[in-house]
């Protein structure tokens, strides 16, 4: 079986997100599948895309919702508006509040009233449903263990989600001495005035040299929880190469993703694609996690091994981190970067005209410092 993977670009500077498109199969007999959607500008831009290079009466056997944050789910919008789908995959925060509805703060709260805030904070993630349930889409969970088309779901687990979804930013206050007492402690999504600061920050930012044996990277990231939470996909197409897509997964995703990929003696490593997850943020991944997914650093001057997309806008200030770059680079990949261009990795199925090579990103002889 054949995997073409479409990075779509999307956004602009803070406003990153993904929009991926997947074709499985064969040349003549393939299926299609939509995983993100991007931000609200995207969707439309998908839906063309789609038009214009499998037909006007393309259909879309699954989308996939990595996770609930709005520069991944807007475009869908658009998408089940205008374009037939079989099966829509995501996790719908308000149901599944009610299975965790004792990690929260408040233990007065009803199910219904739960239930009512938190389906008000996600009125998009909402939309997606209405418009799912219109449509008539077969709906499912994708937890660790589903299969969806050619690809399994490694993280995240049902439990493991449940845990985190009263940590996400719009959710109630959660009761985080009790998590913390279950080792399931993760910060929230950081503030607007943090992120501001840090966009601040980076147009500050001090460089540091780096070379292929100093690697800069450090292990300890931690991203938001609803990051965590991020649907990680894992296909294997035998001559073609084996695939991860990660969306915006962070250390302890990927971890329990690998955790999952050993138990179910699904190799890792040798991969011919893998996507560089939050727009190659150093929040995400650390040199331990790299080494497990992708193999050990390769001696200098070691021909690429697979390819690596990273999903960033031209603009952005923060994405992609260079120093994640050069730890992708070091343990074998030729990096690319959508940054207002669509990308093709063609994974057997032949070049689209009108569509040229990709330059990868080099080796950076400087990294972004860390603040100490």
């Amino acid at each position: 079986m054949r995997c073409e993977i479409e990075f779509l670009p999307v956004g602009s500077a803070s406003k990153a997100g993904d929009a991926i498109i997947v074709r499985y199969g064969e040349q003549n007999a393939y299926n299609i599948m939509v995983v993100d959607g991007g931000n609200a500008d995207a969707g439309d831009t998908l839906v063309a895309h789609l038009r214009k290079h499998f037909g006007t009466n393309v259909t879309v056997a699954d989308v996939v919702l990595t996770h609930s944050d709005i520069d991944h789910a807007s475009g869908l919008r658009q998408l089940l508006e205008q374009i037939p789908v079989t099966n829509l995959w995501l996790h719908i925060p308000w149901l599944l509040a009610e299975e965790a509805r004792h990690l929260f703060n408040n233990k007065s709260m009803t199910e219904t009233g739960l239930r009512n805030v938190v389906k008000k904070e996600y009125d998009i993630i909402s939309e997606i449903v209405d418009l799912g349930l219109a449509q008539k889409c077969n709906f499912y969970y994708p937890f660790e263990g589903s299969t969806i088309g050619p690809f399994r779901v490694l993280s995240p687990s049902r439990h493991a989600y449940l845990h985190l979804l009263p940590q996400f930013d719009k959710m109630p206050d959660a009761d985080q001495p009790l998590l913390e007492s279950m080792n399931w402690w993760l910060r929230k999504q950081p503030s607007l005035i943090a992120r501001l600061f840090d966009r601040a920050m980076a147009k500050a930012q001090t460089w540091v040299e780096e070379d292929w044996t100093s690697e800069r990277l450090k292990d300890g990231g931690v991203t938001s929880a609803s990051n965590e939470t991020s649907v990680v996909l894992y296909g294997d197409f035998g001559e073609h190469g084996r695939v991860l897509l990660t969306g915006d997964a962070g250390v302890n995703a990927l971890s329990w993703a690998a955790n999952y990929a050993d138990a179910n003696r699904l190799p890792l490593g040798r991969f011919t694609f893998f996507q560089i997850p939050h727009h190659g943020s150093r929040s995400n991944v650390g040199p331990t996690i790299l080494n497990r997914l992708l193999g050990p650093i390769l001696p200098d001057q070691t021909p690429s091994k697979f390819t690596a997309f990273v999903s960033a806008p031209q603009d952005d200030d923060t994405h992609p981190r260079k120093m994640v770059l050069n730890a992708c680079i070091r343990r074998g990949a030729r990096v690319i970067a959508t940054q207002g261009t669509a990308k093709i990795h063609y994974g057997g199925f032949p070049k689209r005209d009108g569509y040229t090579d990709a330059m990868p990103y080099p080796f950076s002889a400087s990294v972004e410092a860390y603040d100490e």
